[in-house]
């Protein structure tokens, strides 16, 4: 047993150059690793608006070292799409890796979807009224006057067929259910789930008058005097 403890520096030399090399070939053997980019449109001409999009994300498998997989910050990835020069219509664009700043070490072994298909429009743009959504009574006793916006008009803008389908817009819900006073709202507007949006941001006032009912007294004036 004596050879056991013999020359014990070689021996933890020995073990150091192993545990290295275990390691060496464990940080440098290849692994996978799946993320999800966000697919960025960039270059859209002026005149045009993007109406559909097939994918939001592109889901990718990345092969490459541990140490360079580390250094894959997935949040920080985007697949851009610049479409510059696109004509209105059905545009494919094919998704590839080059497009992808990965880090030295790494490279995509798989991609999905391979094509991102897109929709183009001509953009239009045209001034709308604004109405308000009331909904509810006042109080007993109580009536709406008035309804009043500001601004009255709105200038929308998007895909040209959606534009040209609307000639004014609503606002958001104003409940005055039970309401004895005015009723004032700073509101959204309800523009759909389409291709249309407010050419500048613009906040919008409503102010709904509530004023008391008249007594019967009030209605019918002072009775007339008795003549001789």
């Amino acid at each position: 047993m004596r050879w056991l403890y013999a020359n014990p520096g070689y021996k933890l030399l020995a073990l150091a150059i192993a545990l290295g090399l275990w390691g060496l070939s464990h940080s440098s053997s290849d692994e996978e690793r799946g993320i999800e980019v966000p697919v960025v449109i960039t270059g859209v001409p002026e005149d045009l608006v993007v109406t559909e999009k097939s994918a939001e994300e592109v889901n990718l498998r990345v092969m490459g070292t541990r140490a360079a997989l580390r250094n894959l910050a997935a949040g920080e990835l985007e697949y851009p799409i610049d479409l510059s020069g696109a004509k209105p219509g059905e545009t494919v664009v094919e998704v590839e890796a080059e497009s992808l700043n990965l880090p030295r070490g790494t490279r995509v072994v798989r991609r999905s979807p391979s094509q991102v298909a897109l929709s183009l429009s001509r953009r239009g743009s045209r001034s709308v009224e604004v109405r308000v959504d009331v909904e509810g009574e006042p109080a007993e006793g109580h009536r709406i006057t008035a309804v009043e916006v500001e601004p009255p008009r709105v200038r929308i803008t998007g895909a040209r067929a959606e534009v040209l389908r609307l000639s004014a817009v609503m606002t958001e819900t104003v409940d005055v259910n039970g309401a004895e006073a005015d009723v004032e709202r700073e509101v959204r507007l309800s523009l759909g789930q389409g291709n249309v949006w407010l050419e500048e941001p613009t906040k919008i006032q409503v102010k709904v008058r509530i004023a008391t009912e008249p007594t019967e007294a009030e209605g019918a004036g002072a009775e007339p005097e008795e003549t001789a």
